[in-house]
């Protein structure tokens, strides 16, 4: 605080010019007989003004340019826009019709049919096992009555299917 000293101010910072209040009152005078004098504005209108503001502005309005109209949807950008949706469209399904089909998926009806009406020799046949298919323990014997088989072969097998 003693540095700033502003417990010691003496003025209060406010000055007059000088002889401003000896000139106050002739100002204050001067002010009020001025206004008594003026009644009028000051602004005037020419003659006819009104009468024929309406066709001045309807003549600036009609020479106006018509404005520079920006099409939103240009070929271009519907071009680009079809262009990245095909694109998009042909990466999606590319990547959901690329799962791969084995021989599990298939049923035992559908490999049937397609050994009987493909010419498949018996090596080709034989490409598709494995050796586990071919072990032992794969082939057990079955007690089938003789007659129940040759019953099923007449009932189901056609000469023609064999050749």
């Amino acid at each position: 605080m003693k540095k700033n000293k502003l417990h010691n101010i003496k003025n209060s910072g406010f000055k007059a010019p000088n002889q401003y209040f000896d000139t106050l009152e002739d100002h204050i005078i001067n002010e009020l007989k001025l206004k008594e004098r003026s009644h009028t504005s000051g602004f005037k209108a020419p003659d006819n003004y009104f009468d024929s503001l309406e066709e001045t502005i309807l003549n600036k309005v009609s020479r106006e340019s018509k404005p520079k109209v920006f099409e939103l949807f240009s070929n271009k950008t519907i071009v680009y826009a079809s262009s990245i949706a095909a694109a998009v469209l042909l990466l999606i399904s590319l990547s959901l019709f690329d799962s791969k089909i084995s021989f599990d998926d298939l049923d035992n009806e559908t490999v049937e049919n397609y050994l009987l009406y493909e010419n498949i020799d018996s090596y080709e046949i034989a490409s598709f096992l494995n050796e586990e298919d071919l072990k032992e323990e794969n082939f057990v014997e079955f007690n089938i009555d003789e007659e129940v088989v040759e019953d099923y072969i007449f009932d189901n097998l056609d000469v023609e299917d064999l050749y």
